[in-house]
């Protein structure tokens, strides 16, 4: 039962999420298939925490900044290192286009830093929310290449082949799709995304280990993104060029990273006692 409700909380939590002026209290529970008194209870244990607000004309609900805050601390703690971030911003630099640091999470890729070069025409600038959709990016598509074939085939299994609303048109919809796009990648060296994350873009992306060797586990990845108008294939080709040489100083510097974390106030505060 514990878990039950925990599970309609963070349902609740993601349902707020989308609704950044509030929702009343009968829509929620209607979006969540809760009773009326079911999600009043849970709404008013996330009001006492903070972590939701209600609005004293309209009675919505709406969340809280203690999210925005949240999240913050966790970026801070956890973040890169200052050098790792100039490594993206000099790829974004040098490459004109938008360029992406993913990191591996268990199963999942997640969007983690980002550096914009476009500086003038047109400019790609997707959202940075949510996990890596893996089968239909250059990202995703990188990391699959890494593993063995069978864990790759396995993650995007467990997910399914659907995408979220504005991706293109070119997404692989079959196993059989998947496998020889993989197969592309690790010949090429590179994955490469055309028309998929979102209609008209081109995205070439790369892995970065943990420490510079050929045989250390993938730490993340590296993408660089922009509108196909801009980037035709012999581009593409070149965009990609600079990419192992910026997965490389990634490498060498993420465990500068674990370093950072490792000595974070708390921690040091904790070892101390």
């Amino acid at each position: 039962m514990q878990v039950a409700n925990v599970e309609r909380c963070l349902d609740l939590v993601e349902a707020l999420a989308a609704e950044p002026d509030g929702a009343p209290l009968g829509e929620l529970a209607d979006a969540l298939a809760l009773p009326k008194s079911a999600a009043h209870r849970l709404l008013q244990a996330l009001t006492a925490r903070g972590y939701v607000t209600q609005d004293a004309d309209t009675q919505d609900y709406r969340l809280s900044l203690k999210f925005v805050a949240l999240a913050f601390r966790h970026l801070d703690t956890g973040r890169l290192p200052d050098a790792a971030q100039a490594v993206l911003d000099r790829l974004a630099r040098d490459s004109g286009e938008y360029c992406r640091l993913a990191l591996v999470e268990g199963e999942r890729l997640l969007w983690t830093a980002r550096a914009q070069g476009a500086t003038q025409g047109l400019r790609y600038d997707p959202a940075m929310d949510g996990e890596v959709v893996l089968h239909a990016t250059a990202t995703g598509k990188a990391w699959l290449a890494s593993l063995p074939e069978e864990a790759a085939l396995a993650l995007v299994y467990r997910r399914g082949f659907s995408t979220p609303p504005g991706f293109g048109p070119r997404v692989v919809r079959t196993v059989d799709e998947l496998r020889a796009q993989l197969a592309d990648t690790r010949a090429r060296g590179y994955a490469l995304a055309i028309d998929e994350g979102e209609s008209g873009t081109l995205a070439v992306a790369t892995v970065f280990r943990a420490f510079d060797a050929a045989d250390a586990p993938v730490a993340g990845t590296l993408s660089i993104a922009g509108p196909r108008a801009r980037i035709d294939d012999e581009r593409a080709t070149a965009l990609a060029q600079l990419l192992p040489a910026a997965a490389s100083e990634l490498a060498a510097l993420w465990p500068l990273r674990r370093r950072q974390r490792a000595a974070t106030p708390s921690r040091v505060a904790a070892e101390a006692a």
